[in-house]
C-alpha cells in the first residue's frame, strides 16, 4: 500500500502533504531483523483477521438490539490496538484520564501507529475523509470500526453537524487530527479550525466538550528521533518493516489533557488554538538540528 496522503485515516487521496528540509535517514542495521519482522507481523496478520470476522458476527447481532450503538463491536479495535503494540514491542504508557463527558478528541498526527496508539487508550470512533472508505483493505476495516465518513465541503456543514450530533448523543467519542496531515513526530503543524465549527452549532455548544491528547513517540536506541515519523512521500510497507525489524524498540506516551468546554471557548478559531497549545505542551523542545527554517 502507498503513502496514504494526510494520513491513515485522514484527509483527501491527493492531499497536501507536510515535508522536511532534512530527508528521513536510513534506519540503522539490526541483527536478525528479517526473523524479527515475521516473527511479529505474522501474529498481528492474524488477531486483525480474526478479530475482523467476530466484530462483524457481533455487528450483525448487535445491530439488531442496540442499532447504531456500539456497546460490545467497539471493544474489537481497542483490544486488537493494545495487543498489536505489545507483539510489535513497542511500549505504551499513559498520562492524565479520558474525558467522561460527551464530546471529541484531538491529538497530533504522526504516523500510521496513531492508529494503534489512540485506539489502546480508549474507545473512540475515527473522523475521516470519505474518500477512505473506498481504499482497498482499510476502507473495510474504518467501515467496520464505525469511523465517521465526511465531505469537507461547506455546502455539506449541516450534514456534517448532524451525523455529528447523531454519534455523540449515542454516546461515541470522534477523534480527529486538526493538523490534516502527518509529520515527523517532533513538532505539532498548525491545528485547522474546519472540524471544530460543527460543534459550536446550538444543538451541540451547550453539551460537549473537547479533549487534547498529545501522543509522543520515543525512538529505539541508536536510530534518528524521527523514527516513526510518516510523513512527505514515505510509502508505508518500508516504514511498517521498520518498525517490525526494530531492536531494540522504542515506545510511545500518550498524554490526555484537560478537557475543554465548548460553551466556555469563543469560537472555532479560539478552540483550535487552545488544544493545539495544549498538544504541543506534550512534546518536547526540538532537537535544533531537525528544526525545519
Amino acid at each position: 500500500m502507498s503513502r496514504a496522503p494526510n494520513g491513515p485515516l485522514n484527509g483527501p487521496p491527493n492531499g497536501p502533504l507536510w515535508e522536511s528540509r532534512i530527508p528521513p535517514s536510513e534506519p540503522a542495521a539490526v541483527k536478525g531483523g528479517t526473523w524479527r519482522m515475521i516473527r511479529r507481523g505474522l501474529p498481528v496478520i492474524l488477531l486483525i483477521v480474526i478479530c475482523m470476522v467476530l466484530m462483524f458476527a457481533t455487528r450483525a447481532v448487535e445491530r439488531l438490539v442496540y442499532g447504531l450503538r456500539r456497546p460490545w463491536s467497539s471493544f474489537y479495535p481497542r483490544f486488537v490496538s493494545r495487543n498489536a503494540l505489545r507483539l510489535m514491542g513497542v511500549k505504551l504508557s499513559v498520562k492524565g484520564q479520558p474525558m467522561r463527558h460527551h464530546g471529541a478528541v484531538v491529538a497530533n498526527h504522526s504516523t500510521w501507529l496513531d492508529i494503534f496508539v489512540l485506539n489502546a487508550v480508549q474507545r473512540i470512533f475515527f473522523v475521516s475523509k470519505a474518500e477512505v472508505a473506498n481504499w482497498p483493505g482499510i476502507g473495510t476495516m474504518a467501515k467496520a470500526t464505525g469511523t465517521v465518513f465526511i465531505n469537507r465541503d461547506r455546502k455539506e456543514a449541516a450534514e456534517q453537524k448532524r451525523v455529528f450530533e447523531e454519534r455523540l448523543h449515542l454516546g461515541h467519542k470522534l477523534l480527529f487530527f486538526p493538523e490534516g496531515t502527518s509529520s515527523d513526530s517532533l513538532r505539532v503543524l498548525p491545528f485547522k479550525p474546519t472540524l471544530f465549527a460543527a460543534f459550536f452549532t446550538p444543538e451541540l455548544r451547550e453539551e460537549v466538550w473537547i479533549q487534547p491528547v498529545t501522543a509522543r513517540y520515543i525512538a529505539p536506541e541508536g536510530q534518528d528521533v524521527r523514527f516513526y515519523g510518516w510523513w512527505g512521500d514515505m510509502e508505508f510497507g518500508p516504514s511498517l518493516v521498520q518498525v517490525l525489524k526494530a531492536n531494540p524498540q522504542g515506545r510511545v506516551e500518550v498524554i490526555f489533557h484537560d478537557p475543554i468546554a465548548v460553551k466556555d471557548v469563543k469560537d472555532r478559531k479560539d478552540m483550535a488554538a487552545r488544544c493545539e497549545a495544549a498538544v504541543r505542551s506534550g512534546l518536547p523542545e526540538i532537537p535544533v538540528e531537525y528544526v525545519d527554517v
